[in-house]
């Protein structure tokens, strides 16, 4: 075996088209390489900026059940604003979305245990295409803030809020009556009464009383103010706290 040429023997060039092969397959390499860190930088950008979206702005649920007919539909999906209570009051009128304060949702359901599952719920539900949590919370109607005295209801058949009778067919539900229980209640400090738009079906402040919380949300269970109805696409319209129903109603320290 000769480890070199022979001093007469000329070296053989290394043929054109091999060359270039090989350039070519260190430059597809190269490409692939750099797209594929491109991408990677770019989803890991679009998690984190998701998830300190979801954290701290913004948010997506979606509605498993009736009791916000007609203004939300089974499985709409909701957006909500989590600024709220943290950095602007929370009105009446406002479309609420709140952690169960206790006993509101009935016994517990069974969470998915598969890690698979988990891994998969928590990443899509961290870019806001899903809300697995949605069904451990609740979606509801202030109609009383702190202090006021809520009352069902007048010679009329109206609710009444410190006195003062609110017409509310513009949200709920045709042909139901504000209610058909008979409550006298007057709101706690840091807390809400809440009601369902679809009032013959809605398991809201109303039904209650006898647990801890008497019926009230605490503003610590409020994870925010539902202001966009985000899908299906056909149902898409901004959420309304329709503040011509309760313009009139003083204020609760008067």
């Amino acid at each position: 075996m000769r480890d070199k040429p022979l001093a007469n023997e000329p070296i053989r060039p290394r043929k054109k088209g091999s060359e270039r092969r090989r350039k070519f397959r260190r430059i597809r390499r190269n490409f692939f390489v750099a797209f594929l860190i491109d991408l990677v930088v770019v989803l890991a950008a679009a998690l984190v900026l998701s998830l300190l979206i979801k954290t701290f702005l913004i948010r997506s649920f979606f509605i498993p059940s009736g009791s916000m007919l007609e203004t939300l539909q089974i499985d709409d999906r909701i957006i909500v604003n989590q600024l709220t209570p943290a950095l602007y009051p929370i009105e009446r009128g406002d479309v609420v979305v709140f952690k169960d304060p206790g006993g509101w949702l009935g016994p517990a359901f069974d969470e998915p245990t598969d890690p698979l599952v988990v891994t998969v719920d928590w990443f899509l539900s961290a870019f806001g295409i899903t809300a697995p949590d949605s069904k451990l919370h609740l979606v509801k109607r202030v109609i009383g803030i702190e202090g006021d005295r809520v009352i069902c209801c007048d010679e009329e058949g109206l609710i009444t809020v410190n006195g003062v009778p609110i017409t509310e067919d513009v949200y709920i539900a045709p042909g139901q009556a504000p209610s058909s229980i008979e409550f006298d209640v007057k709101v706690p400090k840091n807390s809400l009464w809440v009601l369902g738009d679809n009032r013959g079906n809605s398991e809201d402040s109303r039904f209650h009383g006898d647990l801890p919380s008497k019926g009230f949300v605490s503003n610590d269970w409020v994870v925010g103010r539902a202001f966009v109805i985000s899908w299906p696409f056909e149902n898409w319209k901004l959420l309304d706290n329709y503040p011509d129903v309760f313009k009139n109603i003083p204020d609760p320290s008067n």
